[in-house]
Formats: structure tokens, C-alpha cells, sequence
């Protein structure tokens, strides 16, 4: 019982940090229809954010929601200074997705051309632990899972129960006719792309925190499982990435119980296998969100 209670713990834990980063990722997708994988950049960039709040002086939780503010900020910049003028000239789904990906180099390349050849860590900090049913988590790992657990309330209040995340839904699944019933598609897709920046500075501090040291690369790699989770739930479908989050976190931390921790990532990447071989479209596959318009 003991082992169960860990591997669900820590797998919560795991899924937390997965949920913010793929429900930022697949939410801004599915609206604006463009594959940033310059994310695990924007997210690296979050990181030395808070590396530098921090030192100078800025409490924890305060730098993780200037780090949510950069993500912000710097996503709607991304859209409106790149991204839009390849869209407005019809590039493909493709040729968007290695414009972003000669973003993240660009980001990731300029970040390495700043901090050097090391690996950059937080001070380290006393944390408090808690005991429960035979498991110890500091106190940051437990504010984490709350903190990602209010930020997915919020998520689904404003997507389920808000004029926005009714004109979000909308766009995501006919954007000409959302047009034609008067919505502002262009300033909808800017919301979604600043509330996906969010999620992805957010993201990025907790896992800088969760980890203690970085470099250049840190995000990317991160943002390799984050899009497993999107694919597994259903791209472009932020339900699905939360649900792609708990499988993933579940399912790692298993491994790395009775195999090794090593492998986590493999076992992540069979996981994402195995349920595209069953569900090609994923968990919740797109109608299910159509269907939802109407009711």
C-alpha cells in the first residue's frame, strides 16, 4: 500500500507539471490552428526569468506569476510579429511548424550564448515536508499539484462557462462561421495565444523549481512528453491533455518504481504508442468539443 500511495504522489506530481505545459500547448492549437514548437523555448526562457527574480530578491510564488506574465507577453508577441504575417500568406500546417521550430533554436542558441557551457541552479532552500499514508513530499511538490489543480479550474471555468471560451470553442472548431456571426476570431486567437503563454511560463518555473538546475535545453526537453500528453488526450483538445497528463504521470512514475527512473521517457513514449495504435485520434477525439457548442 505504502509503494501505491507513492506511485500515485509522485505521479500526481508528474501529471501537474505536464497538465499546465500540454493544456497551454494544445489549447492555443486548437484555436489558432499553428504548432508552436517553440514552446519548451518559451518555457526555457521562463526559467532563467525566475533564475533572475530571484536572485534579485523576489519572492518564489511573486516570480512565478511574472514568469506567467513573460509567457504572456512574449507568446502574443510571437503571433503577432511572426506568426500572423506566415499565416496571412497561407503557409501550411507544416511550414508553421519549422518557422517555430527555428524560433525555439533561435531562443534556445541565444540562452546557451548567454549562460555558457554550465548548468545554472536555484539556491537551494529548506522546504518543509509533509507525511501522509507513508509518503514524504516537500511542501513546493504539494503547492505545485494545488497550484496546477486551481489553474485547470480556472481553464475549464473560463472554457465551459464564459462568452470567451464559448467564442473560443467556437473558433477552434469553425472559425468562418464564428466570423460570420460576428466574433473577432483575430482577438480571440491573441486571448488564446496570451492564456497558452501563461500556462507556458508557468510551466516552465515550476519545472525550474521541481528540477533545481537547468540549461539551454531545459524546456525542450520537457516539451518533448508535454506534446506526448497532448497527442495521447486528443491535440487541440485541453480536456484530453489533462486527461494525456495523468496517464503519462501515472504510468512514469510506475516505471520508475519497479524499473528505473531512466526510462521514464521511454515508457512515456510506449504509452503514446500504444493508444495511437488503439485511438489514432486520440482520447477525446475533436467532435466531442463540437458536440459541446450545442448544449
Amino acid at each position: 500500500m505504502q509503494t501505491l500511495a507513492t506511485i500515485v504522489a509522485f505521479g500526481l506530481f508528474t501529471a501537474a507539471l505536464l497538465s499546465v505545459g500540454s493544456v497551454g500547448f494544445t489549447l492555443q492549437f486548437g484555436v489558432t490552428n499553428v504548432m508552436n514548437l517553440a514552446f519548451g523555448g518559451l518555457m526555457t526562457s521562463a526559467i532563467f526569468v525566475l533564475y533572475l527574480v530571484t536572485s534579485w530578491g523576489v519572492p518564489l510564488w511573486p516570480g512565478i506569476a511574472l514568469c506567467a506574465l513573460w509567457g504572456s507577453v512574449i507568446s502574443v508577441l510571437l503571433s503577432t510579429v511572426i506568426i500572423n504575417p506566415y499565416v496571412r500568406r497561407g503557409t501550411s500546417l507544416f511550414g508553421m511548424a519549422m518557422v517555430t521550430i527555428a524560433i525555439a533554436l533561435i531562443v534556445q542558441y541565444t540562452l546557451e550564448a548567454i549562460q555558457g557551457p554550465t548548468i545554472m541552479s536555484f539556491p537551494t532552500q529548506s522546504s518543509r515536508e509533509l507525511h501522509f499514508a507513508g509518503v514524504t513530499m516537500s511542501l513546493q511538490q504539494v503547492a505545485t499539484i494545488v497550484l496546477a489543480a486551481v489553474l485547470l479550474v480556472i481553464v475549464h471555468a473560463v472554457l465551459r462557462y464564459t462568452r470567451l471560451g464559448l467564442a473560443m470553442r467556437a473558433t477552434a472548431a469553425d472559425a468562418a462561421l464564428t466570423r460570420a456571426c460576428g466574433a473577432s476570431t483575430r482577438g480571440i486567437r491573441t486571448i488564446a495565444w496570451a492564456l497558452s503563454g501563461a500556462l507556458c511560463g508557468t510551466c516552465g518555473a515550476l519545472l525550474g523549481i521541481s528540477q533545481g538546475a537547468f540549461n539551454s535545453a531545459t524546456g525542450n526537453l520537457f516539451f518533448i512528453v508535454i506534446v506526448s500528453a497532448a497527442i495521447i488526450g486528443g491535440i487541440g483538445q485541453p480536456y484530453g491533455a489533462m486527461v494525456g497528463a495523468l496517464i503519462i504521470g501515472l504510468v512514469t512514475e510506475t516505471s520508475a518504481n519497479f524499473i528505473s527512473p531512466a526510462y521514464k521517457e521511454v515508457v512515456a513514449f510506449g504509452v503514446l504508442v500504444v493508444v495511437l495504435l488503439v485511438r489514432p485520434q486520440g482520447l477525446i477525439p475533436e467532435y466531442a468539443s463540437s458536440r459541446e457548442l450545442t448544449q
